[in-house]
């Protein structure tokens, strides 16, 4: 079995909302093209370890929503997108991918509470879990590094798929640590 088989498998048709899938997929290639600069559908499957059909989906719609362009050919039928030059997208840190990727993490949140009776059952139950401290920049940047360090064991799951132990299922993994406001009247 190949892994263009295997991500055939995994992947949920066109059309039907994949949601965390789209998430995951979405995020993936901005950050490659973050990384690496240009990418043609063809190379961010090989590197990522998705379809080249499902990226070049994903890019599409990145680039339909102006968070990626294409970047200039140099010459055949390949074509490789770039992160947007300019206000909306010009690294992956910035303002806009981060909106982006709340949003999208916030779509795979509800998805996941209207569909988990869907979900495998070994699978129905989530970890969400929320705490307030009272911390400095310097020791909130600590524990943002602590959470890296604790899911970095797991990060080459997602560019090899087949090193996914059997029974294993994209789980999203969501931080968000910020600055409580104080409410206004």
């Amino acid at each position: 079995m190949t892994e263009d088989d295997l991500d055939a498998l995994r992947d949920p048709p066109r059309g039907t909302g994949g949601g965390l899938r789209e998430h995951e997929v979405r995020t993936a290639l901005l950050d490659l093209l973050a990384r690496v600069g240009t990418a043609t559908a063809t190379e961010a499957a090989a590197r990522l370890g998705y379809s080249s059909g499902l990226c070049s989906f994903h890019l599409r719609q990145l680039a339909r929503h102006g968070f990626i362009e294409e970047a200039p050919r140099g010459g055949g039928r390949a074509r490789p997108w770039r992160l947007r030059r300019g206000d909306r997208a010009a690294d992956a840190s910035g303002e806009a991918f981060g909106d982006l990727a709340r949003g999208l993490e916030d779509e795979s949140w509800h998805r996941w509470l209207a569909h988990r009776d869907q979900a495998p059952p070994e699978f129905r139950r989530d970890e969400a879990f929320s705490a307030v401290a009272y911390l400095t920049p310097e020791e909130m940047s600590r524990v943002a590094d602590a959470v890296r360090r604790a899911l970095a064991p797991y990060r080459d799951r997602e560019l090899r798929p087949l090193s996914r132990p059997e029974g294993a299922l994209p789980v999203a993994l969501i931080a968000r640590l910020f600055p409580l406001l104080p409410h206004t009247p």
